[in-house]
């Protein structure tokens, strides 16, 4: 079994893994160390000759540039050889033939991985190790497909999240099957749902059964490992509200009841409800799309509220934005910002606080960037209904070596969409910590 000590230590911490317990996930607050304590792990296996080769699938960024950046950060990693598996199709394959002990490819080669390695004739790795796991949560992705043939080749493999149930107890089946093949919650995704949830007349929309959730949590809690994070980071969430104005406002009410927006150009159409969802938040954030990919500025009301928010400070702020309309007009009204890039100097600038104002999406930023250094303020000048990415992006900021109190401040249209996101995150999130809490509180 795991050691029961404390993974959220500065330092790392070595995991200590009996016989029976090769295969796991580790749920881990973001932030919290996930990849220093996993090549703890994978270096003492080394050290023990259970393992010669490890394979981590993780999301691009990181593949590039963490897991091999940790080795060098702690002396007792510095030992370990790694090889990074992404680029071309020729550069992949040079890469998994250069001796390692850590390969490292992006999740979205994972089927590419498979074809490769059936067509050599060789898995090559004793452990496999999925960063960000909730990304396989899908069934029907052929991601999920392709890792499902190669798991169970491996002796170890090994689930890092601090999301597992970004959208509720469905996201669970796909990560737990990878671990035991269908043992637990069953072997397929559709036996998972008919026992643990009801569905309406249309099959669409699933909710837990009275009591289920109290069995799934049972049923993986021997496979499933967290613990209390010791140092704690102060986060504070703020809303800042306000009204559109009243044009704008008429015209939002008329598009949600009518889905036709009549402007003075010509008008704007939503064909369906999704499609509505997002032109609802892009009218709150004050700049809507044509279908020719041109947009129409309706309101600066938030550009406002944002430039009330800055105008006191002395401190680097990052931003979040979600449409390409809301950069173009926030690059325009800050000249002093910047958007998020690859590239690696900008990471490190963030961090000499010698950049006042970034821009990021939550999409772009969620994985891997280690920021917590350059400032401890978000403005969500655009909200996501993503559940991860929303977490991901504070988790940037919340991390180990972040000193100040990070301040989360969302802008909110009153009487909009906005309010209905809002929500929508917090039940989510309430699910999630009920599940994680359940976790912890075995190994406490």
């Amino acid at each position: 079994m795991l050691k029961r000590s404390n993974l959220h230590d500065y330092q790392p911490q070595s995991i200590d893994f009996g016989k029976e317990k090769k295969r796991c996930a580790l749920w881990l607050p973001m932030g919290a160390g996930k990849t220093s304590s996993s090549l703890t792990l994978i270096s003492d296996l080394i050290d023990e000759f259970a393992i010669s080769k490890t394979l981590v699938i993780a999301p691009l960024r990181v593949a590039n540039s963490v897991w091999h950046k940790e080795t060098q950060i702690w002396e007792h990693l510095t030992h370990l050889t790694y090889s990074i598996c992404t680029g071309t199709e020729k550069q992949r394959i040079a890469a998994l033939q250069k001796p390692a002990d850590l390969y490292v490819i992006n999740r979205e080669n994972t089927e590419w991985l498979l074809k490769y390695l059936l067509s050599i004739k060789n898995v090559m790795f004793d452990m496999i190790v999925i960063d960000e796991s909730d990304s396989f949560k899908n069934p029907s992705s052929r991601r999920f497909k392709a890792l499902k043939k190669l798991a169970p080749k491996t002796e170890y493999f090994i689930e890092l999240t601090g999301t597992p149930s970004p959208k509720g107890y469905l996201d669970l089946w796909a990560q737990i099957y990878l671990l035991d093949e269908g043992k637990r919650l069953g072997k397929t995704f559709t036996a998972y749902k008919q026992r643990f949830f009801n569905s309406d007349y249309m099959g669409y929309n699933w909710t837990l059964k009275d009591g289920a959730d109290k069995q799934i949590r049972a049923l993986i809690s021997d496979i499933v490992f967290s613990v209390e994070q010791t140092t704690k980071i102060k986060q504070v969430d703020i809303i800042r509200d306000a009204e559109l104005p009243p044009k704008v406002a008429k015209q939002y009410k008329e598009f949600e009841k009518e889905f036709v927006l009549e402007l003075e150009s010509n008008d704007i159409e939503a064909l369906n409800a999704a499609s509505l969802t997002g032109k609802l938040q892009q009218i709150c954030n004050g700049a809507i799309y044509h279908e020719d990919k041109s947009f129409i500025v309706l309101h600066d009301i938030k550009i406002e509220m944002l430039k009330e928010i800055l105008e006191p400070l002395n401190e680097p702020v990052l931003v979040a934005y979600q449409f390409k309309s809301d950069l173009e007009r926030l690059l325009k009204a800050f000249p002093q910002g910047q958007a998020l890039s690859k590239d690696e100097q900008m990471i490190s600038d963030w961090n000499a606080k010698k950049i006042p104002l970034l821009f990021v999406h939550p999409a772009s930023a969620g994985h891997g960037l280690n920021i917590q250094f350059g400032g401890s303020m978000i403005v969500w000048f655009g909200l996501t209904f993503n559940l991860a990415y929303y977490q991901q992006l504070i988790a940037r900021l919340a991390r180990q070596g972040q000193t100040e109190t990070v301040r989360n401040i969302h802008l909110i249209m009153k009487n909009t969409i906005e309010e209905k996101i809002m929500q929508a995150i917090e039940n989510k999130a309430k699910t999630q910590n009920e599940l994680l809490d359940y976790v912890k509180n075995l190994y406490k």
